[in-house]
Order: structure tokens, then C-alpha cells, then sequence
């Protein structure tokens, strides 16, 4: 997936599901109703990037803390979270990478984080002492991505996943944590993708991308060297969730022969596949708790989150507890499954972490994450529409309608696009978008055809069809904004990051009269480079892209440079704001560098920010204030000028 940034869009086109957890309530709305206007307070941007973001990621060995990574200090860090004060403790003090949180190391006093190097997505994996400044890279390889992939049983070793043999490929590897000496499990020669091991090491699961609506599911058997495949040959997705510990059960998910993904059990000796659960929407995965006594399940419902808990044993649901105007969108239950941290968020405030004890089931907030000069009824709810396309369509969105506007104080409105192809806006919490409809501009989030999270006919009706009917989805939302009597029909702009950012440039250069200004962040504007160019690492998934969005080495490539923005830079007639990672891997600074002087020469106001240090998607507070800063001024300035900027 070329775009991954925005805590609110999930991409899914990539080698694993993806799981994102931001997100709240919703309804089947017309946006039609009376709502009595009122002028909120307006907020800086940097009031809202006050804000922190916190996750956790880990127990410690007595429960009695969490491991956390969090933006509190501009960029993100690793953390430890008292439990019994809530007080934090930064681990690392990093202004110049972002650190993200993993894991404790089991028995000891040291945790393990992931940075990569400004953005180049070469994640190493670090060893640091919580008293101490000892910091030690255990995946000390040059030009490698390295991720931590689990505990071995016995907790004294860890696996990682890494392509330091061969860089196109990920292999599977055993680390103890006694010497730090890597042990090779699995060599992956064949362009698989290792999602699962079991937990005496004897299976593992295995993926390979067909097309991204097709792939193969395999489970290999380590000891007789057996590879068996579970998958039939049908058009549909699959992946592995979860292993028993007694090595005959495996969990994983698919949508064979349904428009949703269903959960199954699979029984290893004998093959015998059981559907177990499934749902009206995505079931994106399921996990087991450390010793099997609970199960959770992930749904992805309607552009939110539902997360339902069960007792693995005897399938019987377990309730949460209720927290007012608050979604569950994250679960990590501890080792001794006394203890479950909860992610409790939803579209106007950033998730928070809670603590629930099963035994006396009490409940304990963590953290405060919204920043106390910011009045949370000043923000506004995120609600899912539909509106009808050119072709009659039904185009699922989420919408931001700003508090002030009314048919006398009208709105200026964005469309605003996800990354992808194949990604999902989802209700949830974004600094961005509260900024722009906070100082009154409507946000309408367009889950084109081609989105994931519909059905699979829904997510394969942009192959081979890119920057026409998903293109024309955001311009028919532009039509629906146009309806509302609140929105100023001559103010409407488009917005996008990555595949998203190629929309904006499409929509200006291929329909240059729809929308009066354009927002692209690290936008392709090159389809035969940026698919020519794509990371060595992701050789298990680039014919699969290639089969949706062209093979730029074949006749494909007419369409392709047919639809590439920077070839139709002459038809850009409208402003253009653009930012830009130096260190991007995914869509590289050529791309925006050779579209902004493209349209410089047609004489249209164009504004460039170009960040150092930073890759595909912004980690740097400071840069993420100045984005958010410089769009507001740019839509003031060239969308809708009689705005007056009160911050």
C-alpha cells in the first residue's frame, strides 16, 4: 500500500490485513436534518497537537506497568505507564527518528523498540536498559527492514522477520535473548509471506499475493517439510490468525465464496475446515489470550472497529465494560488474563488507555490524551453517509460537518481521499480534519469504489479502471456537498496523501473545472516510475499490483502514462499546495518535484513544502503542525478568501 499515515485510514491492499483502531458510533445519515448552527471556540493548531497519542504495547512482569509509545515529545517515543499513580516515564528521548514501542524483554529490566532512519522504512529492531543508556541494535544489518514477529514459547527467544539475506524477501529468524545470535527458521524463496508460526515451531502459515483480491494460503510443515496449501483456486483472500497451543487447530480468516471475510477454524490432521463466526461486515482477525481463556475478534463495521470478546473455551460471549461515548478499539489482555488494557477512543477525542481487571472488574483510566484547553463539544462527531455515484453507485463516506455552518454562514467543503489503492477512511480521531472544521470548512472522507471494507466486489471495481470511476465517486461527492444548503457550492476543494495525493492531481488535471483548489501530500504523479520504483521488499506483492494497476514494462504502460497527472500538468488550472517526505521510498520526491515545476509554468499558484528527515507519512510533530497550518492558510487564502483566520 502506498499510503499509510492518517490515523483514520486503514489501507488493505498490502501483504497483511491491517488493523487500525480509531474510530466511533455511527448512522445511516442524509445529512439532511436541522441542526441548530452555533460558532464553536476556535482552536490553534497547535492546541489540538497538544494532543497525545498513546499506545500500549506490553505488560511488565508484574503487571504493574505498560510499555507505551506516545508523541508527548514531538515525535514519537517510548514510554513506561504506572499503573497504580498513571504517572509516565519517557524510555527514549529521540528528536530526530521516531521510536516505537514493542516489547518488554521477559525477566529483565530492558524493553525492545523499532526506528528506522528518517523515514527510509529500514526498521531495525533496538535492545535498551529502562536505568541505564545502554542501547543496542539486535538486527544490525545494513539495508534491511526487520520486525519483531513473537516469543518462542519458553519466552527466551524472540523471532523477527527480516530480509537481510535477500533483500526481496522476508525470512523468518530465531533470536535468543542470551546471546542475541539469529538462527534461521524459515528461508522464503517464493515470494510468501510468513504470517504465523506455531508454538512448538513445527507449522508455520504461509501467504502469497496472486492478485490483491486473490491469494494462497499455505501451512508448512517444518518437521516432515511438507507444504500444503489451504486456499482453492476461487478469487478471494485469506490469512492466517492464530494457532492452539496443541499444534492441530489453526484460526484464519477469508472471503471465499462471500462478499466478507468469516473466520474459520482448521484442524490440522485432518483438514477439516469449520466457519465459526462471521458477521455482516469484515471479520479482520482474531487473537488468543496467553494460556487460550479468551478470544477476541476483530470486525471491520462499517467504517469502525467492533471488537467482541468470548471465552475460548466455551464460545460464550464476554461483555466489556461500558464507558460512555467510548468504542473499544484495541485489546491487550496480560499474561496472567487478569488484566485487559483497553484502547477507548472515537472522532473527538484520541484514544485513551484503561485498565480492566476481570476479577474485580473494575475499571481504571490511564491517560488523558485530549489536551484540557480543548472543550471536546467544540469538536465535531464523525457520521457515515452514502450518496449515489454516476453509474448509481452507493459511495460509502464519513463526514465532518462544522458546528457554525448554516444557510447563512455557509461552509467551505474538501473532499477529502485516502491513500491506497484500496484503503478505507474510518471514523475516528484526526488533529487535521478537527482543525479545518473547526475554523469551519466541511470534510467530506470518500470511500471511492476500490475501497476496502465493502465486499470484494465493492474493492475490485477500480482495477484497471484507476483515476476514472473512483475519480468520478469524489466528484459525485462533490455533488452531494453541493446539495447540503449549508455548503458554499463555489468553495469545494480536494485533499489526498499518496494514492490519494494522485487523485487530487487527477481531479485538477482531468476534470480541471470541479474543484477550485488542491491539497496533495507525496501525491504519485508518475505511474511508471512509482511502479518501477517500488521497494525491493515488496517483490511478494508487485506483480499482485502490477495485475490491478498495469505492468509498466508491457502495453500497460500507454494507460498508465495516460493517466499519470504529470503528463496532463498543462490542464492544472486551479491552486495546488503539495507536500513532500526527502526520504520517501513509496513515491519519491520526483514526483512532487516535477509536478510543481509542471504547473509553475502554467503560470498557477502553486505552494511547495519540502520535509527533511521524513518519509512517506509525517512523524515529526512540528512538521505535522506546519501541514495542518499551511493547508488552513492555503484554503483561506485560495478557496475561500472572505475567511477571516482567527487563530
Amino acid at each position: 500500500m502506498l499510503y499509510n499515515q492518517n490515523p483514520i485510514v486503514m489501507t488493505h491492499k498490502i501483504f497483511l490485513q491491517f488493523l487500525l483502531f480509531i474510530l466511533i458510533s455511527f448512522n445511516f445519515l442524509s445529512c439532511k436534518k436541522d441542526h441548530a448552527s452555533r460558532m464553536p471556540k476556535q482552536y490553534t493548531i497547535e492546541q489540538l497537537y497538544d494532543n497525545k497519542d498513546i499506545y500500549g504495547s506490553d505488560f511488565n512482569e508484574d503487571e504493574s506497568k505498560i510499555l507505551i509509545g506516545t508523541n508527548m515529545t514531538g515525535i514519537y517515543n517510548v514510554g513506561e505507564l504506572n499503573i497504580a499513580d498513571t504517572s509516565v516515564t519517557m524510555l527514549t528521548k529521540s528528536s530526530k527518528d521516531a521510536c516505537f514501542a514493542v516489547r518488554y524483554i521477559p525477566g529483565t529490566n530492558f524493553y525492545m523498540y523499532s526506528s528506522d532512519n528518517g523515514g527510509d522504512e529500514n526498521s531495525h529492531l533496538y535492545l535498551a536498559g529502562k536505568n541505564d543508556t545502554i542501547v543496542k541494535d539486535v538486527t544490525p544489518w545494513p539495508n534491511s527492514a526487520n520486525s519483531f514477529a513473537g516469543w518462542s514459547d519458553d519466552k527466551k527467544a524472540m523471532y523477527i522477520s527480516s530480509n537481510k539475506r535477500n533483500v526481496k524477501y522476508f525470512d523468518l529468524w530465531k533470536m535468543d535473548v542470551a546471546t542475541w545470535n539469529p538462527t534461521l527458521i524459515y528461508q522464503n524463496d517464493s515470494s510468501y509471506d510468513v504470517s504465523l508460526i506455531s508454538h512448538t515451531e513445527r507449522f508455520l502459515v504461509l501467504t502469497k499475493s496472486i492478485t490483491t483480491d486473490k491469494n494462497e494460503l499455505y501451512i508448512y510443515d517444518r518437521t516432515n517439510k511438507i507444504l500444503k496449501k489451504i486456499s482453492n483456486e476461487n478469487e478471494a483472500s485469506w490469512s492466517g490468525s492464530a494457532f492452539e497451543k496443541n499444534d492441530s487447530i489453526m484460526y484464519f480468516t477469508t472471503n471465499d465464496g462471500s462478499e466478507f471475510s468469516f473466520l474459520v477454524k482448521y484442524h490440522i490432521n485432518s483438514g477439516k475446515q469449520e466457519k465459526i463466526f462471521e458477521d455482516k461486515w469484515d471479520v479482520a482477525g482474531m487473537s488468543l489470550s496467553e494460556h487460550e481463556k479468551y478470544r477476541t475478534i476483530f470486525i471491520n463495521n462499517d467504517g469502525k472497529n467492533k471488537i467482541l470478546l468470548f471465552d475460548h473455551a466455551s464460545g460464550k460471549p464476554v461483555d466489556f465494560p461500558a464507558i460512555e461515548d467510548g468504542d473499544v478499539l484495541g485489546v491487550t489482555i496480560s499474561p496472567t488474563e487478569k488484566n485487559m488494557l483497553l484502547s477507548i477512543g472515537g472522532s473527538t477525542s484520541p484514544r485513551n488507555l484503561y485498565l480492566y481487571n476481570v476479577d474485580s472488574k473494575s475499571l481504571k483510566k490511564l491517560t488523558n490524551t485530549l489536551n484540557a484547553e480543548i472543550d471536546e463539544k467544540d469538536l465535531v462527531k464523525a457520521e457515515v453517509v452514502r450518496f449515489t455515484s454516476f453509474d448509481g453507485t452507493e459511495i460509502p463516506a464519513i463526514y465532518y460537518k462544522p458546528q457554525q455552518a448554516d444557510k447563512n454562514n455557509k461552509a467551505g467543503a474538501l473532499i477529502w481521499v485516502h491513500g491506497g489503492p484500496g484503503g478505507q477512511s474510518r471514523v475516528g480521531f484526526s488533529n487535521d480534519i478537527q482543525y479545518l472544521v473547526n475554523h469551519g470548512y466541511a470534510v467530506l472522507a470518500v470511500n471511492n469504489r476500490g475501497s476496502s471494507g465493502y465486499g470484494k466486489s465493492f474493492y475490485k471495481m477500480d482495477n484497471k479502471d484507476h483515476s476514472n470511476g473512483d475519480l468520478k465517486d469524489c466528484i459525485w461527492g462533490k455533488k452531494w456537498l453541493q446539495q447540503q444548503e449549508y455548503i458554499d457550492t463555489s468553495a469545494i476543494g480536494i485533499y489526498g496523501g499518496s494514492y490519494g495525493g494522485c487523485m487530487v492531481l487527477g481531479a485538477l488535471a482531468f476534470h480541471p473545472e470541479e474543484f477550485k483548489v488542491g491539497v496533495n501530500l507525496f501525491g504519485v504523479a508518475n505511474w511508471m516510475r512509482t511502479l518501477k520504483s517500488i521497494p525491493p521488499y515488496w517483490e511478494s506483492f508487485r506483480k499482485a499490483l502490477y495485475d490491478e494497476m498495469g505492468d509498466p514494462y508491457t502495453a500497460d504502460s500507454i494507460r498508465l502514462k495516460s493517466i499519470s497527472p504529470l503528463f496532463n500538468y498543462q490542464k492544472i488550472n486551479k491552486p495546488l499546495l503539495v507536500f513532500q517526505g526527502a526520504n520517501d521510498v513509496r513515491v519519491l520526491q520526483a514526483e512532487s518535484d516535477e509536478i510543481v515545476a509542471g504547473v509553475k509554468k502554467n503560470g498557477v499558484a502553486v505552494e511547495y513544502i519540502l520535509y527533511p528527515g521524513e518519509g512517506h507519512g509525517f512523524v515529526k510533530k512540528e512538521n505535522e503542525i506546519n501541514t495542518a497550518k499551511k493547508t488552513l492558510e492555503f484554503l483561506n487564502k485560495y478557496l475561500k478568501p472572505e475567511k477571516v483566520l482567527k487563530d
